[in-house]
């Protein structure tokens, strides 16, 4: 579900029309002022009354929605996979694999995690995004995130919380070699463009915005660690690891690990 989002949207639909087939696809837009984009040919889209609230109500109210979806849409699916248009599960191409055939391998009882690496700037040593060439070869840094660690493939109907980020009465796995990329904040002319939007200032997104150029600031002053190394110690904390205000989160003990990306990766968004 998202508003006046077409940048991330027309990847969004790209990536997983690709892997999954445009017909698989589900988008819901947030207002019906909003008009369908070209770019959605194929895919089945859904303007809907434009849901109120400011940020964490907001969430709340878009997280029933969609696990009611999700749930419907169980009954003819095996599995669905829920996130933002800033958000793409990607199974490590060093398998040669595509995401329903990575899937297609695991034993999911009720759910499966991917990795969260939230994809940053370096802002010494990269540009401005360009729409028009791969995002993951423009950006080559990110940092092993908890937040971004969700149960965002589902095999039964659950009750998500807000952002998909956790399942509300289960725990979570994290499968071996499948990643979520977030973009939402990797780069920072686009962070600086949100202030500007009307909808996220009246709906209390302006503190959470500035926030996220933290990760900016984190991978353009850290030195990178080792990416395989890093990915499977990460792993292996967060699936033991756990908050104390949400036992069924993943946690980190507050480390941020900044990890470069693979050039493997570099095609594939």
């Amino acid at each position: 579900m998202c508003r006046n989002d077409e940048f991330y949207l027309k990847k969004w639909v790209e990536y997983y029309g690709r892997e999954l087939g445009r017909e698989n696809i589900f988008v819901f837009l947030d207002g019906k002022d909003q008009p369908v984009p070209d770019f959605c040919e194929g895919v089945s889209v859904t303007p809907c009354d434009k849901i109120p609230g400011k940020v964490v109500e907001l969430d709340k109210r878009r997280s029933a929605f969609l696990s009611a979806v999700a749930a419907d849409l169980l009954k003819r699916y095996d599995l669905v996979i829920g996130v933002d248009t800033d958000e793409f599960v990607v199974p490590d191409p060093a398998l040669g694999l595509s995401l329903p055939e990575y899937l297609s391998q695991l034993d999911i009882k009720t759910s499966v995690s991917a990795l969260g690496i939230d994809v940053g700037q370096d802002l010494r040593t990269e540009k401005d995004i360009d729409a028009s060439e791969p995002f993951l070869s423009q950006r080559h840094y990110g940092l092993l995130g908890t937040r971004y660690t969700k149960p965002s493939v589902i095999a039964r109907p659950v009750s998500w919380g807000s952002g998909f980020h956790r399942i509300k009465g289960h725990n979570f796995k994290i499968a071996k070699d499948l990643y979520l990329f977030h973009l939402g904040y990797f780069d920072m002319k686009r962070i600086q463009d949100r202030f500007k939007d009307k909808d996220r200032k009246a709906g209390g997104w302006s503190r959470h915005i500035a926030k996220r150029t933290e990760t900016i600031n984190t991978v353009s002053r850290k030195k990178a660690s080792d990416w395989e190394k890093s990915v499977k110690r990460a792993r292996v904390v967060m699936q033991l690891v756990r908050p104390p205000y949400a036992i069924n989160k993943p946690a980190m003990f507050g480390v941020r690990i900044v990890v470069r990306i693979p050039e493997r990766f570099e095609k594939i968004l």
